[in-house]
């Protein structure tokens, strides 16, 4: 019985203590560093969903809660589904503290694409504290020319040089062939 006490004890001990601990980010043995929590894709929206418009802006607003442990540095996005390969303008790519309805203060980005994946990758130049949310615009160059929904995947990295990439889901996006589509009135 002593030891089934003492037991419990150091349990409950080691649960309230880690409640108590500020959350850092986990670290492998081998250096790799990763999220604590989810870091969130809230929302993904355009500002034009007709097919073909040109001055289209693909928004993905995401939220890195307090217990996420870590800070954001980049974040990767991958087209999965769609009928058409949608290009992109990657020096028109935008950032934002805030998301796509109330944007607060501008970010220092860097991007690049793959050539291989078609992988987008964003990268902060000054790493996205937890607490915070933001949101990141991707200019294409224009909308696919089929309609249908487009899938996009996003991945989050936390800091670090060997940081290990947590999978958010999928962006969603819609495009119609109607009449809002700006070249219907040409």
């Amino acid at each position: 019985r002593p030891q089934l006490k003492l037991a419990l004890l150091t349990a409950l001990i080691t649960i309230i203590s880690s409640i108590s601990i500020q959350s850092h980010a986990v670290q492998a043995p081998d250096g790799t560093v990763s999220f604590e929590s989810a870091v969130l894709l809230v929302k993904s929206s355009t500002t034009f969903n007709g097919i073909r418009v040109r001055p289209a802006i693909y928004y993905f607003d995401l939220e890195l809660p307090d217990n996420v442990g870590e800070s954001l540095q980049k974040v990767v996005f991958k087209q999965r589904t769609g009928g058409d390969e949608i290009r992109f303008r990657l020096d028109k790519t935008k950032a934002y503290l805030g998301n796509r309805s109330n944007k607060l203060e501008q970010l220092n980005l860097a991007t690049s694409q793959d050539e291989t994946t078609g992988e987008i990758t964003v990268v902060f130049d000054q790493p996205i504290p937890p607490g915070k949310q933001l949101t990141i615009g991707l200019k294409p160059k224009r909308n696919p020319d089929l309609a249908g929904v487009y899938l996009f995947g996003v991945t989050a990295f936390p800091t670090g040089k060997k940081s290990r990439g947590m999978y958010l889901g999928p962006g969603r996006l819609q495009f119609y062939d109607s009449f809002d589509s700006f070249d219907s009135y040409r």
